[in-house]
């Protein structure tokens, strides 16, 4: 399944707060002008496609700027094609999200609150499988899976998605749609409560979680989530470097909405590039709100690497939305933007114009 297909159905978790812009935005576009851009796109390759086709579509996504493409599957000869145009070729892959080893490991995976595993009961849609991060095995087999996508001479890099918990809290327009009401972290959409996690939270806090009465508010709780995403996120990371590709990740719109619904801690990463998929419209948001969000993020990631403001083209009304949309982004520190859906000629265009230098 497309990752997009669950995004589109509207579940993307709680809606972000309401912050002042963090940085004085003439200063940072100033600052911005002088880096190099980079403009990115999330496809799914489609196998068939002729040679034609390929450098039809490669040769005018370079021509309008975008310099890197992050593919869902593996497919060399759509790889090698974009390379041929002067493109960058990563490979776009779920990480704690997988649903392959249910029958070789279901223990690997997480459990909620009431210790049902989403093994066999998955919240929210079925597709919702979720490794546990606490365990050395998890972040062995994901270790093991990167390496040997780079170890590909035509991947230049690998890109990170679900790099994350499950989301706890729905924004409120879905309650309906799923049946509940979220006024508080409920216990069934809250992982990770195995085993394992119990153990080494112990270890760490000198703390038995199931003893803590309110653990949706223990500050000591979320921080071991936090650490369990980033450790396996940066063991990942090192691979990389040990093959000398790059190494990016597609994460939550900013990192106060990242931590309080994902338990994702991305400021903290070791990467070479960060997507945060800042689709205003899943969070009722205007197009104004993609400023706001990558001044957040620029301001918390203090130089660390670049931030590509993700884009969800079916979210813009038109292409002077889009145009807007763009403008927020790079105005407020983005290093170019990356994009989800359908490349038009008129989005092309837009691109080249305002990512030009």
């Amino acid at each position: 399944m497309n990752k997009r297909q669950f995004l589109k159905a509207g579940l993307l978790a709680g809606v972000a707060a309401q912050l002042p812009l963090l940085s004085n935005a003439s200063v940072i576009d100033t600052a911005n002008k002088k880096k190099p851009m980079k403009n990115w796109v999330w496809i799914n390759p489609n196998l068939k496609d002729t040679d034609e086709d390929l450098k039809a579509n490669y040769t005018a996504y370079k021509a309008a700027g975008i310099t890197g493409i992050f593919f869902e599957n593996d497919s060399e000869r759509h790889f090698r094609a974009a390379k041929v145009e002067g493109m960058e070729a990563h490979r776009w892959i779920w990480t704690f999200n997988r649903a392959e080893l249910l029958t070789q490991h279901p223990e690997w995976y997480s459990k909620n609150r009431n210790g049902d595993s989403c093994a066999d009961k998955p919240p929210y849609v079925t597709y919702y499988r979720w490794l546990c991060p606490s365990r050395p095995e998890v972040q062995q087999y994901l270790t093991e899976t990167v390496d040997n996508i780079l170890k590909l001479d035509y991947v230049d890099g690998i890109h990170l998605d679900y790099v994350r918990y499950c989301d706890v809290v729905l924004p409120v327009n879905l309650w309906d749609h799923y049946k509940i009401e979220q006024t508080k972290e409920l216990p069934e959409y809250d992982y990770c409560y195995c085993e394992v996690c119990q153990a080494k939270f112990k270890e760490q806090y000198n703390q038995d979680v199931k003893a803590i009465q309110y653990p949706d508010a223990s500050l000591s709780w979320r921080l071991f989530r936090y650490g369990n995403i980033i450790r396996v996120v940066n063991a990942v990371s090192a691979v990389a470097r040990q093959h000398k590709k790059a190494i990016t990740a597609a994460v939550f719109p900013t990192p106060e909405v990242a931590r309080r619904n994902v338990r994702q801690d991305w400021t903290n990463f070791h990467l070479d590039g960060v997507c945060p998929m800042i689709y205003h419209g899943f969070y009722k948001e205007g197009v104004s709100w993609i400023g706001d969000a990558v001044a957040e993020g620029v301001h918390f990631l203090a130089g660390k690497f670049p931030l590509y403001a993700g884009l969800y083209l079916s979210d813009f009304k038109n292409d002077d939305e889009v145009r807007t949309g763009i403008q927020n982004a790079l105005r407020n520190g983005a290093a170019g933007v990356s994009f989800f859906g359908k490349l038009t000629p008129g989005v092309l265009d837009i691109l080249k114009h305002e990512t030009r230098v």
